[in-house]
């Protein structure tokens, strides 16, 4: 889901709402062809890139928790408009830094519309940019690639940075077509790619580090997503430190039932299990409520799934993001720590995102 990572609430007064089939709809049987679908399908109306991880520097113990999105949107407002001017796509972007040091989240964000070399998302591979923020893939030998860059300093930080692809590409759902609820055409094509070892140079207030670490992108692709019962979603991406890639989601009803679930396990060099509606249960530990807003988050969680029962951490509860002066929502999306039931033994790191706690999230 990401996530990423589906954030466009702000868009919904830019597109018609969604009332059945379209030219763009989202079937189960439809092959991933890579690379092409490793870039945008401007015909389908949300569309996001999303990377997180954490970020080792030399001596300090706690990681850094990184985050960086791009968001592609199909808007409808200039079909049929002669004018080169009018605003067929827009790009939005996020990135954020969680600073263990500060105990803070240090975040920004960006928007443009397509085109003007200002922002651009390519259709032949990931070549996604928004003025000075870029991620690009690049194949290397067997393996590929990606390079993320904050060219500028944003908010005290910036960052350049390689991700390397150390396992084949995930494909989540049913080869790829991931249902988000009881409708078939509620879904999106999702791949996936855990484990992916990173390195490069981290700026923070001026000062530069080298770092190490490892990272989760999400790439998908939608154009019906959320079913009108539901008000958001928690959703969770974990690298495990014995290789394996958990994920794990549920979409809410505003009472916080769920409405519907999924997720997947692979092993390090297995096959991956793709997990059902059914086989999936969070049940909240711990909550933080933002001074900011007011939400009430959910910051430590049971997750329940075919994987096991295993418990999820918040490394920070203050990692809530406000995203009101592009995509239009407010959402937590913070570095994670993946125990096992008892509390004791840390099992991996990742990404807990969590939407509509601040207001019903609207695609």
């Amino acid at each position: 889901m990401r996530r990423r990572a589906l954030m466009l609430a702000g868009l919904t007064g830019l597109a018609p709402a969604w009332h059945g089939a379209s030219a763009a709809e989202v079937r189960p049987g439809v092959p991933i062809v890579l690379p092409r679908d490793f870039g945008s399908h401007p015909d389908f109306r949300t569309e996001w890139w999303y990377v997180t991880g954490w970020l080792q520097l030399p001596g300090v113990e706690a990681p850094y928790g990184f985050q960086l999105t791009f968001f592609r949107s199909r808007t409808d407002l200039a079909a049929g408009h002669p004018s080169r001017f009018a605003a067929r796509q827009l790009l939005f972007a996020h990135a954020a830094l969680t600073d263990p040091l500060q105990g803070r989240l240090r975040h920004d964000q960006r928007i443009a519309r397509a085109g003007f070399g200002i922002a651009e998302a390519a259709e032949a591979d990931t070549d996604v940019r928004l003025r000075d923020w870029r991620l690009v893939r690049q194949a290397a030998g067997d393996r590929h690639v990606y390079l993320a860059t904050l060219a500028a300093p944003t908010q005290g930080f910036a960052f350049d940075l390689r991700f390397a692809a150390t396992q084949p590409v995930l494909l989540q759902g049913q080869a790829g077509y991931s249902r988000k609820g009881p409708d078939p055409l509620q879904a999106s094509h999702y791949l996936s790619e855990p484990q992916l070892e990173v390195e490069g140079d981290l700026r923070v207030d001026g000062r530069g580090h080298r770092v190490t670490g490892r990272a989760w992108l999400d790439h998908e692709w939608s154009e019906a997503l959320l079913h009108p019962d539901a008000v958001g979603w928690d959703w969770i991406g974990m690298n495990l430190d014995d290789g394996a890639a958990l994920t794990a989601f549920q979409l809410r009803r505003a009472d916080g039932s769920a409405l519907w679930a999924g997720g997947s396990l692979r092993p390090a060099g297995g096959a991956a299990r793709s997990f059902g509606p059914d086989e999936v249960r969070f049940t909240p530990q711990r909550r933080w409520r933002s001074p900011a807003t007011n939400a009430d988050y959910p910051v430590a969680w049971r997750v329940d799934s075919p994987a096991g029962s295993h418990l999820v951490q918040a490394r920070l509860d203050a990692q809530e993001l406000d995203s009101r002066g592009s995509s239009g929502a407010v959402y937590w999306e913070g570095l994670s720590e993946l125990l096992d039931a008892s509390g004791r033994e840390r099992l991996g790191r990742g990404y807990l995102e969590m939407t509509g706690y601040a207001g019903r999230l609207r695609l």
